[in-house]
């Protein structure tokens, strides 16, 4: 038996209809045939009958349109235009800074001239810009363009996590980092690698017994010492040997060198808290400019950072009317509110890129040397 045979055979009753099909009849409100008059229409295979007639109410009420004023789109406030479109250009002859003022005048790549222009200016004006980097920056191979703003004088500091100092002692003294750990940790061996952890521990331990140095410092003055073959890809050694600060913030029990018998808590402690005592120092300069940048630390630098800010405005420094940004794959809370919002509310700007490093931190790199003069 069909459906339509089925249903054909059923009657359903309401307080304001009888009907025995779920098409719409055709009735006096709707332009069709009288009350009391047959549809001459077959629906579907329904036969037409005189039961299909429906005058449905609403208990809700309908706003009439009626009255409704409109307005000229030549005189509305709109928000784009063909001149903001994407240009088309020859790859193969287009020059960066063309393919940079190819892309849509709109959203996130306005939001990247403008902050590229702020690191520009905050330079002219002498103002620090302070790049925070998580490990997976260096993992992914950025070394060398952040070596490149360091060195052009772009950088004012590098401040990383220790999962940073790590991949960048690694690939300066072997060659090689970021191990397979879903491998290694299925028989315990991972982050046992006893080059990099008696390297770091037993640097630290001097750094803090024999100096007044801090993490990044010690490490990179030993990287100098041991003629690290992959020096010139350091950004531990680049900043050192440029007289920008560089500077490591570790939390105990996150990186592999705290699992080996050669981790020394007071001495990681004491020198990581020294570094945190150095970057306080370069943020009390952003007085009336400058530019904070994270990019990709999802905890340990946003949380840093907004200490470091409070200590230099506790101090009496006047901290504030700078440009914060943070680069991601994804947004986490702790960079959204300890570096976008929090450090500039009432004075500055915030801004969020969205995006892989490999791509969105070359891209902006050549955005800011594009800017400059």
């Amino acid at each position: 038996m069909s459906i339509h045979h089925v249903l054909k055979d059923v009657v359903i009753t309401s307080t304001f209809a009888v009907f025995r099909h779920p098409v719409q009849p055709a009735c006096r409100r709707h332009g069709g045939t009288g009350r009391g008059q047959k549809s001459n229409k077959n629906i579907q295979g329904f036969s037409p009958d005189s039961t299909t007639e429906i005058e449905m109410a609403s208990k809700y009420k309908q706003i009439y349109l009626s009255g409704i004023k409109t307005i000229s789109i030549k005189t509305r406030k709109s928000k784009v235009s063909p001149k903001d479109f994407a240009k088309i250009i020859n790859p193969r002859a287009a020059r960066v800074t063309e393919f940079i003022d190819s892309l849509p005048h709109m959203l996130i790549a306005d939001d990247l001239r403008k902050l590229a222009d702020d690191v520009v200016r905050s330079r002219k004006k002498k103002k620090p810009v302070i790049l925070m980097i998580g490990g997976h920056v260096i993992k992914v191979g950025l070394s060398p363009i952040i070596i490149d703003l360091v060195k052009r004088g772009i950088v004012t500091h590098v401040g990383m996590n220790s999962a940073g100092a790590i991949h960048d002692v690694e690939t300066a003294m072997w060659g090689q980092t970021s191990e397979d750990v879903a491998v290694n940790i299925l028989d315990g061996k991972f982050g046992m690698s006893k080059e990099t952890g008696d390297f770091i521990n037993k640097a630290l331990v001097k750094g803090f017994t024999e100096t007044s140095e801090g993490y990044g410092e010690a490490l990179a003055k030993k990287l100098i010492a041991l003629k690290a073959r992959n020096r010139t890809l350091s950004i531990l050694v680049s900043c050192y040997e440029a007289n920008v600060p560089v500077t490591v913030h570790a939390a105990i029990g996150t990186d592999i060198v705290h699992q080996q018998p050669t981790m020394d808590g007071a001495a990681t402690g004491e020198m990581s808290f020294r570094d945190f005592k150095i970057l306080a120092n370069s943020v009390k300069d952003l007085k009336g400019g400058g530019v904070v940048l994270n990019i990709g630390s999802a905890v340990i630098l946003p949380e840093v950072f907004l200490k470091a800010l409070t200590i230099a405005r506790n101090l009496g420094h006047k901290a504030q009317g700078f440009s914060t940004a943070n680069f991601d794959m994804i947004r986490h809370y702790r960079p959204q509110v300890n570096v976008v919002e929090r450090p500039t509310q009432r004075h500055g700007k915030g801004y969020n890129v969205t995006g892989h490093h490999e791509i969105m931190v070359p891209l902006f790199a050549a955005m800011i040397k594009s800017t400059m003069k």
